[in-house]
C-alpha cells in the first residue's frame, strides 16, 4: 500500500532529503512545505494519509499546528518528527493527539515501518525514548487531581489494575502472567479501558494515567 505524506519543515535540506528516502520506499509525498500556516488547506485539499511534522518551527511552532489541525480533524493521522527528547515535549504532544512520536534520526526503514503501523491506527513512540516514557510513568511529576472528577471513575477495579500496569509499560503477556489471567482476559479489558477513556492506544491511556497520578495510586492500592 502506497501511502500519502504531506511533509511540515522548515529546514529545507532536511526536507529534500527526507522526501527522497521516503519516495524511495514507494512513499508519496503530496506536498513538502516549510512551514504549518497553511496546513488545514493542504489536508482539506490533498488529505493525506499522514502528516509529518516538525517540533521546532518558526511563526507558529509545531505543536501549535498539532493542535490547529486537531481541531479540524480529529481522525487525521499526524506523527511530530523531531530532534527533540524532552519528556515535557514527548507528554505535550500525544496529550495534544499526535499518533506518533518518531526521532530524526531515526534510521529510513524504521520510520516507514512506523508510518504504516500509525496509518493503521496505532500510536507509535519512537524506541530510543521509551526510557523516557518510562520516567513519565513512574509518577514523577504530580500527585492525582483531588480537585478534578477523575476519568477513571467508570473502569472497574480490574480494569482500574490493568491500566496501572499498563501506565508501568507492561506488555499483555506480563500482566496476564503477574494476574494469573490469560492473554485474551487481559486484552478484552484493555479494549474495554480504551472505549470507557475514548482514546485510541495503550499510549494515549497510559499518558493520561501519568498526568492523574493513576500509576502511583494504582500501585498503592494493588
Amino acid at each position: 500500500m502506497s501511502l500519502r505524506v504531506l511533509l511540515i519543515d522548515d529546514h529545507t535540506l532536511f526536507r529534500v532529503g527526507l522526501e527522497g528516502l521516503l519516495e524511495s520506499r514507494g512513499i508519496e509525498i503530496v506536498a513538502s512545505v516549510d512551514n504549518g500556516q497553511e496546513s488545514i488547506r493542504l489536508v482539506a485539499e490533498l488529505k493525506p494519509d499522514v502528516v509529518l511534522l516538525d517540533m521546532r518551527m518558526p511563526g507558529i511552532n509545531g505543536l501549535g499546528v498539532l493542535q490547529m489541525l486537531r481541531q479540524e480533524y480529529d481522525k487525521q493521522p499526524i506523527v511530530m518528527l523531531t530532534t527533540s527528547t524532552e519528556e515535557s515535549d514527548l507528554i505535550e504532544s500525544l496529550r495534544s493527539g499526535a499518533q506518533g512520536y518518531l526521532l530524526k534520526d531515526m534510521e529510513p526503514d524504521a520510520l516507514v515501518i512506523a508510518l504504516r503501523d500509525i496509518v493503521e491506527g496505532k500510536t507509535v513512540v519512537a524506541p530510543d525514548l521509551a526510557p523516557v516514557l518510562a520516567r513519565a510513568v513512574q509518577g514523577k511529576n504530580e500527585e492525582p487531581k483531588s480537585d478534578i472528577k477523575s476519568p477513571f471513575s467508570g473502569l472497574t477495579p480490574r480494569e482500574t489494575e490493568i491500566l496501572g500496569l499498563l501506565a508501568e509499560g507492561q506488555s499483555n503477556k506480563t500482566i496476564a502472567r503477574n494476574l494469573g489471567i490469560s492473554d485474551g482476559t487481559v486484552k478484552l479489558h484493555v479494549k474495554a479501558i480504551l472505549r470507557k477513556l475514548d482514546v485510541h492506544s495503550r499510549v494515549e491511556a497510559a499518558v493520561m494515567a501519568v498526568e492523574y497520578g493513576l500509576s502511583k495510586a494504582a500501585n498503592k492500592q494493588f
